[in-house]
């Protein structure tokens, strides 16, 4: 007689879900120390159109949750495509490739939880189906599935829900907060929210919360808002098994009463959790807007954390300094220009943006960006006229680099505040290697193979690399700093750490040439001649990093870089 436990007809216990057998269709690794209700999941969808602002939302959420009430948040952000990780997209097709200290390449929207949420992150708050698929295909190809035939369900889903449950235990988190990517009726994603209907039945209902983010369609030939879109989503997502318990309505407008009160009924959703989140202007006053309309008080009550929420903390009261800051008057614009080739999508550049955003408030001032397409030298050169700063992000390839050159030229001749960030560094070196060190044929080997004046040259452990994803130099790294320099007058400090996203460094051969025409390297790797800073005295600033400070930026600590810069951009204001 079969054991009640193991039993086809009774529902097996949460522990025996752990089991690895062929004599039951459950598989769940429940990691060592993971306590049912211990945590508890919220996890957020979207629907009707993509880009409606789901990761903004999760980031807000998890900030008020954090920042406010003290809960352990650990975010989560699933992509449904089959790349293993964002190094290899492009820019034009998915904005910023962002890059966490571990070295992951992943979504923007983790820079988005870092800066939200006041915290680093690390690959176990980052999930796609290509790391699920071939986690399961290692898996299978080891014997570790016990010869069974591996499926969707329960193996994909079950993989799914030991990736959270893991996070959960490493993170002690008190709350994993998951955002799926894509909308509601994807097949990329289809399998994921089975998981997470799943993930609910096993936890219990009271320990998991559903959240669905939907867009309220506003023609402008008819004058007013529409909700069909809206609720043919939410009948998609339940005919998916997944019953929303709030519902986040996204609109330009507020929101009309009558349609707050068909998504009511379309969705079994109290009105009073048919949210209203409309555009407020500024990312930073969200979680501000989102405590005003109570999401974080039906969140607590239906995860049961009333009594398990925390006052107001110091971090959250600095927030809330900022968000007045950005909100207060007489405010000194400054011009700044931002110069590359993937301008018509300024995703592909928002932590510069960010950057920029988060750090001007502290210094009264408020950020005017003027976007710079640099595939047109001569007509970049001049499009640069009249800024009170410039800043050359990263790239890859030739596309656009001697317009660049160009823009780097002019803010050096002219004393005017420059900013290169990684690429930028390399043709920050590129520039004064050819108009003041007379090396005029210097050039990169990424964009000339044949070059007589290698300047800039591939990094030598990268020379032997094959593939592509994952393989740069990616991640965090000490630095050496040094003393008397801008750069260390700016950290104030000898050591310092940063995130790096490059294959390609200053030759070696050159740094003493260009030390010696004027150029100062006042930041390197330890025990590497790997040069990182550079800078230029007696200029009004003048500075470039082959690193990428503004991954590290946050809004309540700002990059000492950006604030240096911003600061020389005030100057005579």
């Amino acid at each position: 007689m079969p054991s009640k436990e193991n039993s086809g007809d009774s529902k097996p216990s949460f522990k025996s879900l752990a089991k690895k057998s062929e004599e039951h269709e459950f598989y769940n690794n429940i990691p060592k120390g993971y306590t049912k209700g211990g945590t508890k999941y919220i996890i957020v969808t979207g629907s009707v159109i993509s880009g409606v602002g789901k990761g903004t939302f999760t980031s807000s959420l998890g900030n008020l949750l954090s920042l406010y009430h003290g809960f352990k948040v650990a975010p989560v952000k699933f992509d449904g495509y089959l790349n293993f990780d964002a190094g290899t997209l492009n820019p034009y097709r998915h904005g910023e490739v962002f890059v966490l200290d571990d070295g992951t390449e992943c979504d923007l929207d983790l820079g988005s939880y870092e800066r939200m949420l006041n915290k680093g992150l690390s690959k176990d708050n980052y999930l796609t189906a290509g790391k699920i698929f071939k986690t399961i295909i290692d898996k299978e190809r080891a014997g570790k599935y016990l010869g069974r035939d591996v499926q969707f369900i329960p193996h994909v889903t079950g993989e799914i829900k030991n990736f959270l449950r893991n996070l959960s235990v490493k993170r002690d988190a008190n709350i994993v907060i998951v955002e799926v990517g894509g909308t509601i009726g994807d097949i990329e994603n289809a399998y994921f929210l089975e998981a997470m209907r799943e993930l609910a039945h096993e936890e219990g209902k009271e320990n998991v919360c559903f959240i669905n983010v939907v867009y309220i369609l506003e023609p402008g030939s008819l004058g007013e808002q529409k909700s069909k879109a809206a609720q043919l989503g939410l009948r998609t997502l339940m005919g998916l098994g997944v019953q929303p318990d709030i519902v986040v309505c996204r609109s330009e407008r507020p929101l009309n009463r009558s349609v707050q009160e068909k998504i009511s009924i379309y969705s079994n959703v109290p009105v009073k959790r048919v949210i209203n989140s409309r555009d407020v202007g500024d990312i930073h006053a969200i979680p501000l807007f989102l405590k005003d309309v109570g999401v974080d008080q039906e969140v607590i009550e239906i995860l049961g954390l009333k009594g398990r929420a925390r006052a107001c903390t110091k971090e959250f009261e600095k927030w809330e300094e900022l968000v007045s800051k950005i909100k207060s008057d007489g405010k000194k614009k400054v011009k700044i220009g931002i110069t590359g080739k993937y301008t018509a999508v300024h995703d592909s550049y928002i932590s510069i943006l960010k950057a920029l955003e988060h750090t001007a408030p502290y210094l009264g001032a408020s950020i005017d960006v003027r976007w710079i397409e640099t595939t047109n030298t001569e007509k970049a050169a001049k499009e640069v006229e009249g800024l009170d700063g410039i800043i050359v992000p990263g790239g890859f390839g030739s596309r656009g680099s001697e317009g660049k050159i160009a823009c780097i030229k002019y803010a050096r001749e002219n004393n005017v505040p420059f900013l290169g960030l990684c690429f930028g560094f390399q043709m920050a070196v590129l520039e004064y290697a050819r108009n003041v060190a007379k090396l005029g044929c210097a050039a990169s080997t990424e964009i000339d193979t044949d070059t007589k004046e290698p300047v800039i040259c591939i990094l030598p452990e990268q020379e032997e690399v094959a593939g592509l994803g994952g393989t740069m130099r990616l991640g965090g790294y000490d630095m050496m700093v040094k003393e008397g320099t801008l750069a260390h007058k700016l950290y104030g400090s000898t050591k310092i750490r940063e995130r790096f996203r490059h294959r390609f460094n200053v030759n070696t051969k050159y740094i003493d040439k260009l030390e010696e025409a004027g150029m100062v390297f006042s930041g390197m790797a330890p025990q590497k001649r790997i040069m990182q800073i550079l800078e230029l005295p007696g200029h009004k600033f003048f500075f470039a990093t082959q690193y990428h400070p503004e991954f590290t930026s946050r809004p309540l600590s700002p990059s000492p870089v950006f604030r240096g810069f911003l600061e020389a951009c005030l100057e005579g204001k």
